[in-house]
């Protein structure tokens, strides 16, 4: 059976693969696990039980020496209550709350899509962290696949899809406003689907909103619980 921490696992393991790959780093401190993506200037605590306050500092100066844009820390909702305190005395804010789901591969299957394409490069990206990203669907052995949408050759949609055992996580699905209501977010899920499921994955899993989790329940996804993010911004 599928659990929020096999999600949380998934979640972390998936930062540090972007981090890695494009020039951050990851390491630990006194229980914290830190992850700095330099492709976008994030730096995140993933998912502590207890904090301590001084290795809290270390981390966060370690942001202001990198010029980090944004600290998030994701956390698991029974923990929350053990770690808050730290967090709000370091001007940290309570953020959105991650909806974890999943489904079985096998609910995912099915004829793909032709509008979808899974890309190692993607020329529309004009934004520098967005095409930096791109390095993890070029690496190999590949784990990672992004796929694009397109209708009548513009570019409508996008999302990743990233192997962690098992598992597949699914990543930064979104098809632009104008292209909405014409299946490209089923397609793109099942198209990263498909070569996870080839490479080994057995179930996706994917935190999501309530706009998202519509689209996510339509196709085989439950709910299995909540999480929550709290974020400071330098």
């Amino acid at each position: 059976m599928i659990t929020v921490a096999d999600c949380e696992r998934v979640q972390t393991d998936w930062y540090g693969r972007c981090a890695r790959l494009t020039g951050g780093e990851v390491w630990q401190d006194d229980g914290l696990d830190w992850v700095w993506m330099a492709h976008s200037g994030s730096l995140m605590l993933m998912f502590p039980t207890a904090v301590d306050p001084s290795a809290l500092a270390r981390g966060l100066e370690y942001g202001k020496q990198h010029d980090a844009k944004i600290v998030g820390a994701w956390l698991g909702l029974p923990a929350e209550d053990a770690v808050a305190g730290a967090l709000s005395k370091a001007n940290f804010e309570r953020g959105w709350a991650p909806w974890w789901m999943a489904a079985p591969m096998t609910a995912l299957a099915g004829p793909l899509d032709p509008r979808i394409v899974l890309e190692g490069d993607t020329a529309e990206y004009d934004d520098p962290e967005e095409r930096d990203l791109l390095v993890l669907a070029q690496a190999r052995p590949q784990v990672d696949w992004h796929a694009a949408a397109r209708v009548d050759g513009r570019f409508a949609g996008r999302c990743w899809s990233h192997l962690a055992g098992e598992l597949a996580g699914i990543f930064d699905m979104v098809v632009w406003p104008r292209f909405r209501r014409r299946g490209l977010g089923a397609g793109l899920m099942r198209g990263v689907c498909a070569p996870a499921a080839a490479a080994g994955a057995r179930h996706a899993v994917l935190n999501a909103t309530p706009e998202g989790e519509k689209l996510y329940s339509t196709m085989g996804f439950e709910r299995l619980g909540d999480g929550i993010t709290w974020w400071l911004h330098p």
